[in-house]
């Protein structure tokens, strides 16, 4: 059995990025990074476009205009200006080429075929000028740049269509057990409803990992070997929850063996959560949960989020750590560190009641995953701690 501190070092030791890329659709690129520098096809703005509501002037001396025509968003039309001319004009239309600026409607009286502006104005008012965001053939957006959802309405506003992404990983997630049956089923005496596959794959998707494969499999060793080597042999990333310990029909260990998964490390001083193995084959990596839904979900933010990190190529591998005062008192029992659930807020954290592993009515609340060292047996109201500080 290891420490916390040598399982993460371990972790990271045995990490590394995919450097692959794939084709997104840009709709459905959301939280992917840029594998690729991205050229602009075409200047944006496309055209010299009025910022405003108003009126475009071909300048002279005079506050005095022609009023000759109007110009909408999405005419095709370029009207002709002479010097004293004026077209109605609104936002995100066309400015001709021969008008040098807009004023705007608030500061124009309208008289038929007339107007009259309120004061001079300097040329190139109001006027976004062609290739102001990017002009054709720079670079729109860098690689590495994040597609959030304000770049992914940048890229369609440039006709953009698809993109090479950096590739996140395929991760499969097996689930184990005879007495597991799915939510919606009648729940008959001796089982329970399994819900370790879909809350890994909702945090995975909450961190934008969306290449996700669910297995099952029953306590059988053959079909364990037989699954787990299917995950294996189609996965950058294998979550197993469940059937990692000794008992007669806990099967992983002996199929991992039998895969020839190589071991890194197997049991962390640490509650929840110490039957917790982690091991590669090749290049595909394995984390093996334990099976109580609490210790899974709490190994996955310590341990397989930095694996996650690591195969995109971040830099920073872990999620946030804060030092805070504690509002609460708890009595922790054994030599193991723990973690338990919290609510942080404002460098100040409650430890909440229902700290058992198998139990996520408490973790289903809580914002943060409060270190308790082996040495401390006792917290009281002000103990200073570190918390992790989970995903929204």
């Amino acid at each position: 059995m290891i420490s916390i501190a040598e399982a993460i070092s371990i972790v990271k030791e045995n990490g590394k990025p995919l450097l692959q890329s794939t084709i997104k659709k840009v709709e459905k690129a959301g939280g992917y990074e840029l594998f690729e520098d991205i050229f602009s096809p075409i200047n944006m703005p496309p055209f010299r476009q009025s910022a405003m509501d108003g009126y475009a002037l071909n300048l002279h001396e005079n506050l005095s205009y022609n009023l000759i025509g109007e110009i909408k968003a999405g005419d095709g039309h370029a009207l002709k200006l002479k010097q004293g001319d004026a077209v109605r004009i609104f936002t995100g239309a066309p400015v001709p080429d021969s008008a040098d600026a807009v004023m705007m409607q608030e500061k124009v009286t309208v008289n038929s075929d007339t107007i009259t502006i309120s004061h001079q104005i300097k040329t190139e008012l109001n006027i976004r000028p062609l290739g102001e965001q990017v002009k054709t053939g720079n670079i729109a957006l860098k690689k590495g740049t994040k597609l959030t959802p304000a770049a992914i309405g940048y890229l369609l506003s440039l006709g953009i269509t698809e993109v090479s992404v950096f590739k996140k990983p395929n991760i499969g997630i097996v689930t184990t057990g005879n007495e597991l049956i799915a939510p919606g089923e009648d729940l008959a005496y001796g089982k329970i409803y399994e819900s370790n596959s879909k809350m890994l794959l909702s945090a995975l998707y909450n961190l934008k990992f969306y290449d996700v494969t669910l297995y099952k499999v029953e306590d059988d060793y053959t079909k364990t070997i037989e699954t787990l080597d299917t995950a294996l042999n189609d996965n950058d990333l294998v979550l197993i929850t469940g059937g990692i310990s000794v008992g007669d029909y806990d099967f992983v260990g002996k199929a991992l063996i039998e895969l020839k998964v190589e071991e890194l490390f197997y049991k962390v001083k640490q509650k929840p959560g110490k039957p917790l193995f982690f091991g590669k084959k090749n290049e595909t990596k394995v984390f093996a949960l334990p099976g109580n839904p609490a210790a899974a979900l709490s190994c996955f933010y310590i341990y397989v989020y930095i694996t996650l990190q690591q195969f995109m190529n971040r830099e920073v591998l872990e999620l946030p750590r804060v030092k805070v005062t504690s509002t609460s008192t708890f009595e922790k029992r054994g030599d193991r560190p723990q973690f338990l659930k919290g609510i942080y807020n404002n460098g100040k954290v409650e430890i909440l009641d229902g700290q058992n592993s198998s139990m996520l009515q408490t973790f289903a609340v809580a914002n943060a995953l409060v270190f308790a060292p082996a040495e401390l047996t006792t917290i009281k109201i002000g103990t200073e701690l570190e918390v992790i500080l989970l995903p929204n």
